[in-house]
């Protein structure tokens, strides 16, 4: 019972399968329930809240008065207020401040809602829990006991029944089922992973709205010649395993139960994995984030002896941002993808169906804040200006191979992490029932969004436009097309931007081939394939050029891009 119900960081965690409340009288007497007004008692009297006060004079103790609270609530469900007094004297003083506990209900309540609020089920056949049930409708059923418990007490208080009834989501925020798989190792270093459950379905309820600590990220990931996962210790209680397919590449990515929220999100990003489909004892990444030790540090070390590349992120508030989540696993993908002969593109491409039926496969690559992406947002708004419609293969990172002389593009997500700011006004609220959304008050709020099936983005696609993405040049001329191959590969070796606030740079700043993730720290590797691929652009007469999005000059941030789009479809009319 211990383990059914954890509340840690801001995350609540509830173990379905270990207890699963059918009734109110279930929940009120739950270990759980009294966890949340112990920790939300402790809350105001840390706060100093005079709701605090008033309830500190009636039974000053705060462990007795959490017990008394409890058992208030259970009373209330069904008796009134004046059968209370009658049969239970010792709780006149609760009921005659029952405007304090009115507000102890309201405000728990709002407390509750303000958690990011998971529930788990082990599929475990040895186990007893609502696993063989419908996971689906344990959570509705879920929802309607929070909401029904919470009326029933504060109407029973009030002594009257409420006119307006909001259905807010006030059960679990995401569902995820986990199995016991285990990594095929024997003995040594990936020995502590084999414990950990692995994710094998995961129900969320958009929107989802997260407030991480951070809201950028910092430098670029160091490459170690020592595996950090040597020697690491992991409680299997503290961690779960996201398995995901990123591009090509299979991924075993292990997270810390306090940074649910980047778990969970992964769903919207990385194709989760069938275990049945996927070779599980061969992942090509292994990722671990969350991992409490003395030092704070990311990096990534390849392991030579079974090509594989191991990422690890230590637990520390410093790393609570998805980019050091999603960025590390694309460096992952990227390093992998240098090793057997790929060039990763930090950049975005659309698959593009003109009205004529003709189709136009267009690759726009820049750093973060380049414009790339709301610049396809942007073609969005021309669907009915000569666009038939818009694909999207990857929004952030791919990589391209050389397949029997012909280039062919591969997208890594089926979703997008986006800018809100950056995006066409209203395109979040139309997506609202999809999304995820991170710190959506702050500078450099952020939206993760599912864009694409797995399956297309590793159709693989021949491209017919190359493009950096210029957002710095104010210049009237939006596509440049190079006729020069030594100046074309110069542009996209600089990767010149200026920053937008999604790292910690700022103004004009230049990063290698626009991509620290993976080519900076490979650069040896990368050089050649850069000659090879640019080469073979112009040889193929595949166009290279620039786009001018404008996108880091003050007052162009929407009409940059936007002017970008339109000079971009009337480029591919021609």
């Amino acid at each position: 019972m211990a383990k059914s119900f954890t509340i840690s960081h801001t995350n609540a965690v509830l173990n379905f399968t270990k207890y699963y409340c059918t009734s109110s009288v279930e929940l009120l007497d739950s270990r759980g329930f009294k966890k949340v007004v112990e920790v939300h008692l402790l809350y105001l009297k840390r706060k100093g809240k005079p709701l605090y006060y008033a309830l500190n004079k009636i039974e000053p103790d705060d462990s007795t008065l959490v017990d008394e609270l409890v058992t208030m609530f259970k009373l209330l469900l069904v008796m009134d207020l004046d059968e209370v007094k009658k049969v239970h004297k010792d709780y006149i003083a609760y009921i005659k401040a029952k405007d304090s506990l009115l507000e102890f209900v309201e405000t728990m309540y709002n407390y509750w809602r303000s958690l990011e609020r998971y529930a788990l089920v082990y599929n475990n056949k040895s186990q007893k829990g609502i696993q063989n049930a419908q996971f689906i409708q344990s959570h509705s059923d879920f929802e309607s006991l929070i909401l029904e418990t919470y009326r029933k007490v504060s109407e029973t208080i009030m002594g009257k029944k409420n006119r307006v009834y909001r259905q807010l989501i006030a059960g679990v925020n995401a569902g995820i089922v986990v199995n016991e798989y285990r990594l095929n190792c024997e003995q040594g270093i990936y020995e502590v992973l084999r414990p950990i459950p692995i994710i094998e379905a995961i129900i969320l309820h958009p929107p989802f709205i997260t407030y991480p600590r951070r809201n950028t990220r910092d430098g670029i990931f160091k490459e170690v010649f020592e595996n950090p996962i040597k020697d690491v210790e992991m409680d299997k209680n503290d961690f779960l395993c996201y398995p995901a397919k990123v591009g090509k590449f299979f991924a075993l990515i292990y997270f810390h139960k306090d940074f649910m929220s980047m778990g969970v999100t992964l769903a919207n990003l990385f194709e989760l994995a069938d275990l049945d489909t996927v070779k599980f004892s061969d992942p090509d990444m292994i990722y671990v984030f969350g991992v409490k030790d003395e030092v704070e540090k990311t990096c990534f070390y390849h392991d030579s002896d079974n090509d594989l590349f191991v990422g690890y992120a230590s637990y520390s508030d410093e790393f609570d941002y998805f980019g050091y989540m999603k960025k590390m696993i694309l460096t992952l993908h990227n390093v992998k993808g240098i090793n057997q002969g790929g060039l990763p593109i930090h950049g975005a491409m659309a698959v593009i169906t003109m009205d004529n039926n003709e189709t136009k496969n267009i690759v726009i690559m820049g750093d973060s804040g380049a414009g790339k992406s709301e610049t396809l947002e942007a073609l969005r708004t021309l669907e009915d200006n000569g666009i038939r419609d818009i694909k999207i293969i990857f929004d952030d990172m791919g990589i391209i191979f050389d397949e029997d002389d012909k280039i062919k593009a591969y997208g890594t997500e089926i979703g997008a992490f986006v800018r809100l700011d950056d995006l066409d006004t209203g395109y979040a609220y139309r997506t609202i029932d999809r999304s995820i959304f991170m710190n959506p008050d702050k500078i450099n709020a952020r939206i993760v969004i599912p864009v694409a099936t797995y399956e297309e983005i590793t159709k693989g696609y021949e491209i017919d436009l190359f493009l950096y993405a210029n957002n710095y040049d104010d210049d009237n001329k939006p596509v440049e097309i190079f006729n020069d191959l030594a100046t074309a590969k110069q542009v996209f070796i600089d990767g010149a931007r200026l920053a937008k606030g999604t790292t910690q740079e700022v103004g004009l700043v230049k990063s290698y081939f626009a991509n620290p993730f993976g080519p900076v720290q490979r650069q040896e590797q990368t050089d050649p394939l850069i000659d090879k691929y640019f080469k073979m652009f112009f040889d193929q007469g595949i166009r290279v050029g620039q786009l001018k999005t404008k996108l880091g000059i003050k007052g162009y941030e929407t009409s940059g891009p936007k002017a970008a789009a339109i000079e971009l479809l009337k480029f591919l009319n021609k």
